[in-house]
Protein backbone atom coordinates (compact mmCIF):
# COMPACT_ATOMS: atom_id res chain seq x y z
CA UNK A 1 0.00 0.00 0.00
CA UNK A 2 1.61 2.75 -0.83
CA UNK A 3 0.27 6.74 1.05
CA UNK A 4 1.15 10.08 -0.50
CA UNK A 5 0.61 12.82 2.21
CA UNK A 6 1.17 16.37 1.33
CA UNK A 7 2.13 19.03 4.28
CA UNK A 8 0.52 22.07 5.42
CA UNK A 9 -1.59 23.60 2.60
CA UNK A 10 -1.28 26.81 2.83
CA UNK A 11 -4.00 29.32 1.37
CA UNK A 12 -5.72 29.48 -1.73
CA UNK A 13 -1.67 29.39 -3.88
CA UNK A 14 -0.40 26.40 -1.53
CA UNK A 15 -4.71 24.51 -2.75
CA UNK A 16 -3.65 25.52 -6.79
CA UNK A 17 -0.28 23.99 -6.31
CA UNK A 18 -1.66 20.35 -5.00
CA UNK A 19 -3.87 20.71 -8.26
CA UNK A 20 -1.34 21.45 -10.59
CA UNK A 21 0.85 18.85 -9.65
CA UNK A 22 -1.28 16.45 -8.60
CA UNK A 23 -1.59 14.56 -12.37
CA UNK A 24 2.04 13.84 -12.24
CA UNK A 25 2.30 13.34 -8.81
CA UNK A 26 -0.37 10.43 -9.27
CA UNK A 27 1.28 9.32 -12.66
CA UNK A 28 4.44 9.13 -11.14
CA UNK A 29 3.94 6.88 -7.69
CA UNK A 30 0.73 5.71 -8.07
CA UNK A 31 -1.04 6.19 -4.64
CA UNK A 32 -3.83 4.22 -3.15
CA UNK A 33 -4.58 6.28 -0.91
CA UNK A 34 -3.85 10.27 -0.31
CA UNK A 35 -3.81 12.41 2.87
CA UNK A 36 -3.62 16.12 3.21
CA UNK A 37 -2.52 18.30 6.72
CA UNK A 38 -5.78 21.47 5.90
CA UNK A 39 -5.60 23.65 8.90
CA UNK A 40 -3.90 26.31 6.50
CA UNK A 41 -6.25 26.00 3.95
CA UNK A 42 -8.38 28.82 4.22
CA UNK A 43 -6.14 32.01 3.81
CA UNK A 44 -3.81 30.26 5.99
CA UNK A 45 -6.54 30.12 9.13
CA UNK A 46 -8.75 26.76 9.22
CA UNK A 47 -10.72 25.13 6.70
CA UNK A 48 -14.08 25.52 5.70
CA UNK A 49 -16.40 23.17 3.81
CA UNK A 50 -16.29 24.14 0.13
CA UNK A 51 -12.00 23.86 0.66
CA UNK A 52 -12.96 20.54 2.01
CA UNK A 53 -15.47 19.41 -0.33
CA UNK A 54 -12.95 20.32 -2.66
CA UNK A 55 -10.18 18.48 -1.29
CA UNK A 56 -12.48 15.32 -1.40
CA UNK A 57 -13.09 15.92 -5.00
CA UNK A 58 -9.59 15.79 -6.00
CA UNK A 59 -9.45 12.40 -4.55
CA UNK A 60 -7.73 13.16 -1.26
CA UNK A 61 -8.92 10.63 1.04
CA UNK A 62 -8.82 12.40 4.35
CA UNK A 63 -8.11 15.59 5.86
CA UNK A 64 -6.15 16.19 9.01
CA UNK A 65 -5.71 19.55 11.00
CA UNK A 66 -3.68 20.98 13.83
CA UNK A 67 -4.07 24.11 16.02
CA UNK A 68 -5.27 26.23 13.75
CA UNK A 69 -8.53 23.81 13.35
CA UNK A 70 -10.87 26.42 15.09
CA UNK A 71 -9.72 29.33 13.38
CA UNK A 72 -12.35 29.60 10.52
CA UNK A 73 -15.84 29.79 11.92
CA UNK A 74 -17.13 27.85 8.71
CA UNK A 75 -15.73 24.22 10.15
CA UNK A 76 -18.56 24.68 13.02
CA UNK A 77 -21.19 24.02 10.27
CA UNK A 78 -19.98 20.91 8.61
CA UNK A 79 -17.44 19.27 11.25
CA UNK A 80 -19.79 16.75 12.48
CA UNK A 81 -20.89 15.50 9.27
CA UNK A 82 -17.25 15.49 7.57
CA UNK A 83 -16.84 11.20 7.58
CA UNK A 84 -13.05 12.28 6.35
CA UNK A 85 -12.23 15.38 8.56
CA UNK A 86 -9.35 14.54 11.48
CA UNK A 87 -8.64 17.34 14.19
CA UNK A 88 -6.46 17.08 16.82
CA UNK A 89 -7.32 13.75 18.97
CA UNK A 90 -5.93 15.22 21.94
CA UNK A 91 -8.10 18.17 22.65
CA UNK A 92 -10.67 18.83 25.03
CA UNK A 93 -13.62 15.87 24.89
CA UNK A 94 -16.54 18.10 24.33
CA UNK A 95 -15.37 19.71 20.97
CA UNK A 96 -17.10 18.94 18.04
CA UNK A 97 -15.47 15.93 15.30
CA UNK A 98 -13.02 13.44 15.28
CA UNK A 99 -9.30 12.24 16.42
CA UNK A 100 -9.27 9.16 14.17
CA UNK A 101 -11.51 8.27 10.91
CA UNK A 102 -10.65 4.81 8.76
CA UNK A 103 -10.49 4.86 5.09
CA UNK A 104 -11.36 1.47 3.28
CA UNK A 105 -9.10 0.23 0.49
CA UNK A 106 -10.13 -3.23 -1.08
CA UNK A 107 -10.77 -5.19 1.68
CA UNK A 108 -8.64 -3.47 4.25
CA UNK A 109 -9.00 -0.36 6.26
CA UNK A 110 -6.85 2.17 7.40
CA UNK A 111 -6.71 4.41 10.56
CA UNK A 112 -6.16 8.37 10.44
CA UNK A 113 -5.27 9.89 13.74
CA UNK A 114 -4.22 13.90 14.45
CA UNK A 115 -2.64 15.03 17.58
CA UNK A 116 -1.01 17.85 18.80
CA UNK A 117 1.55 18.38 20.09
CA UNK A 118 2.40 20.40 23.58
CA UNK A 119 5.66 22.61 23.67
CA UNK A 120 5.93 26.03 22.93
CA UNK A 121 1.60 25.72 21.51
CA UNK A 122 -1.47 26.34 23.86
CA UNK A 123 -2.52 23.55 25.92
CA UNK A 124 -4.11 20.79 25.50
CA UNK A 125 -4.09 17.15 26.88
CA UNK A 126 -0.84 14.63 27.06
CA UNK A 127 -0.45 13.53 23.03
CA UNK A 128 1.45 10.81 24.68
CA UNK A 129 -1.16 9.50 27.14
CA UNK A 130 -4.60 10.28 24.28
CA UNK A 131 -2.18 8.11 21.90
CA UNK A 132 -1.37 5.32 23.57
CA UNK A 133 -5.21 4.68 24.36
CA UNK A 134 -6.50 5.43 21.05
CA UNK A 135 -3.19 3.21 19.15
CA UNK A 136 -4.61 0.27 21.48
CA UNK A 137 -8.06 0.89 20.71
CA UNK A 138 -7.91 1.29 16.82
CA UNK A 139 -5.49 -1.67 16.91
CA UNK A 140 -8.31 -3.78 17.75
CA UNK A 141 -10.03 -2.91 14.26
CA UNK A 142 -6.96 -2.29 11.96
CA UNK A 143 -3.04 -2.53 11.65
CA UNK A 144 -2.85 0.21 9.56
CA UNK A 145 -2.37 3.44 11.54
CA UNK A 146 -1.32 6.66 10.33
CA UNK A 147 -0.44 9.45 12.52
CA UNK A 148 -0.18 13.32 11.92
CA UNK A 149 1.87 14.78 14.59
CA UNK A 150 0.97 18.79 14.72
CA UNK A 151 4.13 20.15 16.78
CA UNK A 152 6.11 22.42 17.13
CA UNK A 153 9.15 20.69 18.92
CA UNK A 154 11.08 18.42 17.27
CA UNK A 155 12.12 16.69 20.42
CA UNK A 156 8.35 15.91 21.01
CA UNK A 157 8.06 14.50 17.97
CA UNK A 158 10.91 12.29 17.74
CA UNK A 159 9.66 11.43 21.26
CA UNK A 160 6.22 10.32 19.92
CA UNK A 161 8.15 8.38 16.99
CA UNK A 162 9.81 6.34 19.23
CA UNK A 163 6.68 5.89 21.83
CA UNK A 164 4.41 4.45 18.93
CA UNK A 165 7.80 2.75 17.09
CA UNK A 166 6.09 -1.10 15.86
CA UNK A 167 2.55 0.19 17.28
CA UNK A 168 1.69 2.20 13.83
CA UNK A 169 2.64 2.73 10.08
CA UNK A 170 3.77 6.03 10.09
CA UNK A 171 4.55 9.10 12.86
CA UNK A 172 4.50 12.32 10.29
CA UNK A 173 5.41 15.59 12.00
CA UNK A 174 3.82 19.01 10.66
CA UNK A 175 3.38 22.37 11.52
CA UNK A 176 7.08 23.92 11.09
CA UNK A 177 6.52 24.11 7.90
CA UNK A 178 9.92 23.42 6.77
CA UNK A 179 10.78 20.29 5.45
CA UNK A 180 13.26 18.43 7.14
CA UNK A 181 15.74 15.63 5.61
CA UNK A 182 15.38 12.91 8.91
CA UNK A 183 12.90 10.34 7.16
CA UNK A 184 13.49 6.84 8.13
CA UNK A 185 12.19 3.84 9.37
CA UNK A 186 12.12 3.19 12.67
CA UNK A 187 14.03 -0.16 14.08
CA UNK A 188 10.46 -1.95 14.53
CA UNK A 189 9.18 -0.84 11.65
CA UNK A 190 7.29 2.72 11.69
CA UNK A 191 8.33 5.41 9.30
CA UNK A 192 8.66 8.61 10.63
CA UNK A 193 9.95 11.98 9.55
CA UNK A 194 9.85 14.91 12.13
CA UNK A 195 8.22 17.79 9.74
CA UNK A 196 7.01 16.93 6.08
CA UNK A 197 6.94 20.76 5.11
CA UNK A 198 4.41 22.83 3.70
CA UNK A 199 2.80 23.74 0.18
CA UNK A 200 1.66 27.34 -0.73
CA UNK A 201 4.19 30.24 -1.21
CA UNK A 202 7.91 29.75 -2.28
CA UNK A 203 8.97 33.22 -1.78
CA UNK A 204 7.17 33.39 1.87
CA UNK A 205 8.01 33.27 5.17
CA UNK A 206 6.35 29.78 6.05
CA UNK A 207 3.80 30.54 3.09
CA UNK A 208 2.66 34.20 4.43
CA UNK A 209 3.52 36.90 3.14
CA UNK A 210 7.86 38.12 3.38
CA UNK A 211 6.96 41.56 4.11
CA UNK A 212 4.64 41.91 6.99
CA UNK A 213 6.54 39.25 8.68
CA UNK A 214 10.10 41.58 8.36
CA UNK A 215 7.55 44.07 9.38
CA UNK A 216 7.26 42.24 12.48
CA UNK A 217 10.90 41.32 13.13
CA UNK A 218 12.30 44.76 12.37
CA UNK A 219 9.23 46.80 14.53
CA UNK A 220 8.14 44.44 17.05
CA UNK A 221 4.76 46.16 15.96
CA UNK A 222 2.10 43.62 15.96
CA UNK A 223 0.27 43.20 12.79
CA UNK A 224 -1.64 40.55 10.64
CA UNK A 225 -0.14 38.05 8.66
CA UNK A 226 -1.13 37.34 4.95
CA UNK A 227 -0.89 34.31 2.47
CA UNK A 228 0.49 36.26 -1.08
CA UNK A 229 -2.52 36.14 -3.70
CA UNK A 230 0.30 35.37 -6.59
CA UNK A 231 4.03 34.07 -6.82
CA UNK A 232 6.02 31.16 -6.87
CA UNK A 233 5.00 28.06 -5.12
CA UNK A 234 6.20 24.53 -3.52
CA UNK A 235 4.59 21.40 -2.59
CA UNK A 236 6.13 19.08 0.17
CA UNK A 237 5.52 15.88 0.98
CA UNK A 238 6.20 11.86 1.57
CA UNK A 239 5.21 8.62 -0.38
CA UNK A 240 4.93 5.72 2.55
CA UNK A 241 4.85 2.34 1.23
CA UNK A 242 3.40 -0.39 3.67
CA UNK A 243 3.51 -4.14 4.19
CA UNK A 244 -0.51 -4.10 4.05
CA UNK A 245 -0.26 -7.59 6.27
CA UNK A 246 1.64 -6.46 8.90
CA UNK A 247 0.78 -2.61 8.89
CA UNK A 248 4.43 -1.45 9.12
CA UNK A 249 6.26 0.58 6.65
CA UNK A 250 8.53 -0.31 4.04
CA UNK A 251 10.00 2.58 2.62
CA UNK A 252 9.27 6.51 3.41
CA UNK A 253 10.75 9.31 0.66
CA UNK A 254 10.74 12.97 0.39
CA UNK A 255 8.99 14.92 -2.41
CA UNK A 256 9.82 18.56 -2.91
CA UNK A 257 8.76 20.67 -5.83
CA UNK A 258 9.75 24.06 -6.54
CA UNK A 259 11.49 26.35 -9.01
CA UNK A 260 14.77 25.70 -7.63
CA UNK A 261 14.66 21.92 -7.32
CA UNK A 262 12.68 18.77 -7.53
CA UNK A 263 12.97 15.98 -5.24
CA UNK A 264 10.17 14.06 -7.02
Amino acid sequence: MRILFIGDIVGAIGRDALNDNLSRLKEKYRPHLMIVNGENSASGRGITKKIYDQYLSMGVHAVTMGNHVWDNQDIFSFIDEAKYLVRPANLPSAVPGQGVCYIKWNQLEIAVINLLGRTFMNPSEDPFAVADELVAEVSKRTSLIFVDFHAEATSEKQALGWFLDGRVSAVVGTHTHVQTADNRILPKGTAYISDVGMTGAYDGVLGMDKENVLKRFLTQMPGRFEVPKAGRSLLSGVLIELNQTTGLAKSIDRILINEDQMMF
